[in-house]
């Protein structure tokens, strides 16, 4: 039988289809190459994986650097931590969330104008805001009970559309300060920019302003102080991209309407399923060994993220930090440079299907789809949704074509050797959201063990904050250098402020402060025939 006619492909996608239906979830793996030999040649690799996961949800120190437990897995089934005290502190956190949240839809919790407060301001940064923003946007609908807005950058431009967006409707947000430290550069700069947005309307922030942050922490320390409304934890043992079902999601989610009840169950169901040893029933461990093969367990290929339906068109940002902050490490777990990772983009079908699904099939075969196919065209009843209600042809709706188009682009790449994996879920619903979540978890940490590496800790991430502040702590003498009258050239100033072997840095300070009227710095360009490096930078009047 030819092994790629449709008789072959049907009994190979019927011999590895993983059937979860209890948490609504199959998972197909058939247009991926492996050979009949390759899972069980893998099996002890994944015993000793699942092994490694156990000691993990058990309490055993899995980031050395800053020897923290690893404990997400805990949020979702709090008798599962190693110690009553943790169990009682998510037990504890979600039912202060709930008790909040009830006293500001009643108005027991108002705003400063007594009036109930409408909208919510989420301040954060990575796993503070793409979580958060990932679930509101998959979830959310007309019946919202809270309309949701983001800070999740220290852009100014992104911050002031924000704010108009707010307008008079400012007086009954309700802001959420997310950062676990409360010294992130990002969630600290909108804070104080919010603040200041507040206080030129004439109000009090803390009378609107809402913590979630590490106990005693800086940010801890300053809500308590300026007397906010509210203060929830964040724990250490649980990282910024594997916290939406922690505080940090689950406030937010709760104050836009959200069931977190029933994310947080779908999540400890596919944890129940995906601690399953036997591999063909265990989508997680599926998905790691498929990345590895695909890989050659070094990251040789990207993952394309395609989900087929447009409420989870934030899944592919959500899964960049999750993936690639987990698995791009540079040693492994013996010190040994590996330079491990996979690369993660997407963004919809089939939007797709009209900017890159062309090189998927024509170009360079550097990649792997991952499909996430939806079955229920839409989540608003039968008889409420318009456009599902439509036919576009004959016997033909919207959904059925967004169907096709998965389908049709699934077999384009296949027939051009260009290998998938297809999770499908029944609908969009908090329960499913909880079930990938939980599912995606579980996969990087096997396959990070397949790789020997700690998929828990980020010196990279580290390393980019010191560089910036570094870069401001140059900026401050450059501008204090101006300021007492002197100019120059970037190679001048920085040989006089002792920085010599800066003066790029320099120079793309300069260039910044120039670009900003308020700053009042002056770049005088060199004539058209001479480089711009050559610019001479003064202040102005």
């Amino acid at each position: 039988m030819n092994l790629h006619s449709p008789e072959a492909l049907w009994t190979r996608y019927k011999t590895h289809l993983i059937d979860c239906r209890r948490i609504g979830l199959t998972l197909d793996v058939s247009r991926v190459n492996f050979s009949d030999e390759f899972l069980p040649q893998m099996k002890p690799a994944m015993r000793d994986a699942f092994a490694a996961m156990t000691e993990l949800e058990n309490g055993a120190i899995a980031n050395p650097d800053e020897n923290r437990m690893v404990g997400h897995y805990w949020l979702r089934n709090s008798r599962r931590a190693p110690s009553s005290e943790i169990t009682d502190m998510i037990d504890s956190t979600i039912d202060a969330i709930k008790a909040f949240v009830k006293k500001v839809r009643r108005g027991e919790i108002k705003a400063q104008n007594e009036k109930k407060f409408t909208d919510v301001l989420v301040i954060g940064i990575g796993g503070s805001a793409l979580g958060p923003q990932f679930v509101s946007h998959a979830l959310g609908t007309a019946k919202d009970r809270m309309r949701m807005h983001f800070f999740d950058n220290t852009d100014p431009d992104g911050m002031d559309q924000v704010l108009q967006t707010l307008g008079k409707t400012l007086s009954r947000t309700l802001t959420v300060v997310i950062s676990k430290s409360g010294g992130t550069k990002e969630s600290r700069n909108g804070m104080l920019v919010a603040q200041a947005a507040y206080s030129a309307r004439g109000m009090d922030f803390g009378r609107h302003a809402v913590a979630v942050t590490g106990s005693g922490s800086e940010l801890d320390r300053y809500a308590e102080s300026h007397h906010w409304l509210a203060r929830f934890p964040m724990w250490d043992w649980v990282g910024g991209r594997t916290s939406e079902l922690s505080a940090v999601g689950l406030l937010p989610a709760a104050l836009q309407g959200i069931d977190i009840d029933d994310m947080l169950k779908g999540a400890k169901d596919a944890d129940n399923i995906t601690r399953k040893t036997d591999l063909r029933e265990n989508p997680a461990a599926m998905l790691a060994l498929m990345w590895y093969h695909i890989g050659g367990g070094k990251g040789l290929k990207d993952m394309v993220i395609l989900p087929y339906k447009d409420r989870l068109g934030l899944f592919s940002r959500y899964l960049q930090q999750l993936v690639m902050e987990s698995l791009g490490k540079q040693f492994d777990r013996k010190g040994q440079v590996v330079n491990q990772g996979i690369a993660v983009y997407g963004n919809k079908g089939s939007t797709d299907q009209h900017a890159y699904v062309q090189q998927l099939r024509e170009g360079v075969n550097n990649f792997f789809v991952t499909f996430i196919e939806v079955l229920k065209s839409s989540t608003m009843e039968e008889t409420a949704s318009a456009a599902e209600a439509i036919e576009v042809e004959p016997g033909v709706r919207c959904g059925d074509y967004l169907s096709g188009f998965y389908q049709g682009t699934r077999s384009a790449l296949h027939e051009n050797g260009r290998e998938s994996v297809t999770l499908t879920i029944d609908e969009v619903t908090p329960r499913a959201i909880g079930v990938l979540i939980a599912v995606f978890e579980r996969a990087v940490g096997l396959y990070a063990e397949l790789i020997n590496i700690n998929a828990y800790h980020q010196p990279g991430v580290e390393a980019g904050k010191k560089a910036a502040s570094a870069v401001i702590a140059l900026q401050h003498k450059v501008i204090a250098h101006l300021q007492a009258g002197q100019s120059g050239n970037a190679e001048q100033i920085a040989a006089a402020i002792g920085e010599g072997s800066r003066a790029e840095t320099v120079f793309h300070i300069l260039r910044h402060l120039a670009a900003n009227p308020d700053r009042k710095v002056i770049m005088m360009a060199p004539s058209e025939d001479a480089p711009i490096t050559e610019s001479v930078f003064s202040v102005g009047a």
